[in-house]
């Protein structure tokens, strides 16, 4: 357990973080691990209020967006929050089971085996992309784990915030759940709280300082953080097929997601048919931009002008840039797809993740080139390949390092419970959903008990030919 913080020493003036952490660390020395009926029952009651207030929080989100689809709402942070929920009341029982283990012939009678126990106090950072879904899983995967849960929402999504914290406070305690509210000043001091495990999702340049902030209290992170995710496509594969999921992938929550398609690898010669089948497919998805609530407006009005920037950097650069459709109104802060070529490498298009509906086509001779433009890079998040021939596919996933990956398709294995995931090397370290969240936010304690009539007290010093005799029994002459 971390650094205990005493109730008496917090004071209102002081940090809200702080008074809660200590609220919550008394909470784990006073009651110890939760048992499987509190665990279930408090799953059980997060579903009820998530399913009662479904629509507020629909309706939060998108005014903190400007404009949120209510369908990529649904898709995006209902069913993954459900589904987390009831993936792990159904398995709950099974993953708290002690697990036997062996015990070595010298060391018998003995029986061994491994428990796992809440870690005690778990932080949750959480990014404005997906406000509910990268809030609530790990909090659920951390409750189902027996753990306390303190939650710092992005300033980004107040209303969605403030109604999250208000939908908590009714079913969990302060010192089971609770949300502390603030700008980065307060997630910094956050992330320095001692907790027993921080998990941070959001870009890899925050993510560093979320580790080097938690590293004094030696505390343990998982960092969900993003990358340029890329697209093989194999000259195999129908091009029209895979425009049409690149364009799922890219243009859901207007390309805003950590594990979104980042550029597109395609044959040079298939590079102007692939542009054309993939805007064909945006135009058919989304007829218009302005005034469509089926289009998700970008976050931030900083966030919209870094876009551009990028943009008009391409352009500077040499590249060619192909939108069909008109620009959002003045204040939607709705970018219409678009389509980036012959950028060179330095662009910025092809340098920072994009989180926005911009498609670079990288262009590549043969499959060996396309492969080493992914891998002068940092390893991504997400890495998405299309072929029907198993050699092409083989040597593409055997050839490269992502977190996750999606054959034949976007965006799906991040929507797996029963499939870890997490990144690698810049894209983040840790894995989480299902099982494996359960895992990570447990600590395997091994235990041993040793029999009534085990012999192992008379092996100690001094040493003689009882200890003589049992080295060479084991370890041989």
């Amino acid at each position: 357990m971390s650094a205990m913080i005493s109730l008496a020493s917090v004071s209102p003036s002081q940090d809200e973080g702080a008074r809660i952490f200590a609220l919550q660390q008394a909470a784990v020395v006073r009651n110890g691990a939760p048992a499987y009926a509190e665990r279930a029952s408090g799953l059980d009651a997060l579903l009820r209020v998530v399913k009662r207030y479904r629509r507020q929080l629909a309706q939060a989100i998108s005014a903190d967006f400007g404009n949120r689809s209510m369908s990529e709402t649904d898709l995006g942070e209902f069913m993954p929050v459900i589904a987390a929920i009831k993936h792990a009341r159904s398995h709950l029982r099974r993953w708290m089971k002690p697990q036997r283990r062996s015990v070595g012939a010298a060391f018998k009678p003995a029986s061994a085996r491994i428990v796992y126990q809440p870690l005690g106090v778990v932080g949750v950072v959480a990014p404005w992309n997906y406000p509910l879904t990268l809030t609530l899983v790990p909090t659920i995967e951390a409750l189902a784990a027996g753990n306390r849960v303190m939650i710092k929402p992005s300033e980004l999504t107040p209303r969605t915030a403030e109604l999250l914290a208000s939908i908590l406070g009714e079913v969990f305690s302060e010192d089971r759940v609770a949300l502390v509210m603030g700008d980065a000043q307060v997630a910094a001091r956050f992330s320095a709280l001692p907790f027993d495990h921080l998990f941070f999702t959001g870009s890899t340049r925050v993510g560093r300082q979320v580790m080097a902030t938690a590293a004094p209290n030696l505390t343990p992170v998982t960092l969900e953080l993003g990358g340029k995710s890329p697209v093989v496509v194999c000259g195999d594969y129908p091009l029209d097929k895979a425009a049409r999921s690149v364009a799922i992938g890219k243009l859901f929550n207007a390309g805003q997601s950590c594990v979104a398609p980042d550029y597109v690898l395609v044959h040079e010669n298939q590079v102007e048919d692939f542009a054309s089948a993939w805007l064909d497919f945006s135009e058919r998805m989304y007829p218009a931009i302005s005034g469509n609530s089926d289009y998700t407006s970008i976050i931030s009005d900083s966030h919209f002008e870094r876009v551009q920037q990028m943009i008009e950097d391409a352009v500077t650069r040499g590249a060619k840039i192909v939108q069909r459709a008109a620009p959002g109104r003045i204040g939607e802060r709705k970018i219409p797809p678009t389509i980036v070529l012959h950028a060179p490498p330095d662009a910025l298009v092809l340098r920072d993740e994009i989180f926005a509906p911009v498609l670079p086509i990288v262009a590549y001779r043969d499959l060996d080139q396309a492969l080493a433009f992914v891998n002068a890079r940092p390893k991504p998040l997400a890495l998405y390949c299309f072929s029907h021939d198993h050699r092409s596919i083989k040597t593409v996933l055997n050839s490269t390092r992502s977190g996750g990956v999606t054959v034949n398709g976007t965006l799906m294995h991040a929507t797996q419970e029963d499939l870890a995931f997490g990144g690698v090397g810049e894209s983040g370290m840790g894995a989480y959903h299902g099982h494996a969240g359960f895992l990570r936010l447990s600590h395997a304690r091994g235990e041993m008990t040793m029999g009534r009539f085990n012999m192992s007290h008379l092996v100690g010093a001094p040493y003689g030919k009882l200890t003589e005799w049992v080295t060479r029994l084991f370890v041989g002459s």
